[in-house]
């Protein structure tokens, strides 16, 4: 319970939007949920990072096979805070000049999440509209990274675009919505 009580705040908030988004896991308890967050220190500081840096995370599903949790950022456009990155640390060394300040992957991992796949994203986009202004760096696939590219994606004309683009790119319109298992 003493860790429950360290983040009391953050369940508010997470139980809030829980409650104002039942459409995005309506077979879902939130107790159940609860319960199993209040058990993991590490994964409450990672979902207090999202939250933190504007991800607004919301439960999108469960895992049929291992009874996990699926936190998604599901904050309207790309966090705030994880915007203006290139995609990784080889892509972030190969800038000679105006680098950014890090890099999504690298961001990603100290976060303890994961960059959303494109599956993932597609899967998200099925419960609201969300990157119709911004764009966000997915998990690019090794043979498409080991030629120097990285996949993004955005919601535009009611529809799901995903896009290629240097790894060392960034705008301050991309950035990248994460995954954490529960």
């Amino acid at each position: 319970m003493a860790l429950e009580n360290n983040y009391d705040d953050l369940f508010q908030i997470i139980k809030q939007r829980f409650d104002d988004n039942k459409s995005r896991h309506p077979d879902l308890n939130w107790e159940d949920i609860q319960q199993k967050l209040s058990k993991d220190s590490k994964k409450l500081e990672s979902l207090r990072q999202m939250e933190d840096n504007g991800g607004e995370p919301d439960v999108i599903a469960i895992d049929q096979k291992s009874g996990e949790y699926l936190f998604f950022d599901c904050a309207a456009e790309s966090p705030k805070g994880r915007r203006s990155f290139c995609y990784d640390k080889a892509a972030l060394e190969k800038r000679k000049e105006n680098k950014p300040n890090n890099n999504a992957v690298d961001a990603a991992k100290s976060m303890g999440i994961d960059l959303l796949t494109e599956e993932e994203y597609r899967e998200l986009q099925r419960h609201g509209t969300f990157d119709s202004k911004t764009s966000s760096w997915l998990k690019t696939p090794e043979k498409i990274r080991k030629l120097g590219g990285a996949i993004f994606a955005d919601l535009r004309f009611k529809t799901v675009f995903i896009y290629h683009s240097g790894a060392e790119s960034y705008y301050a319109s991309r950035g990248f919505r994460g995954v954490l298992w529960v």
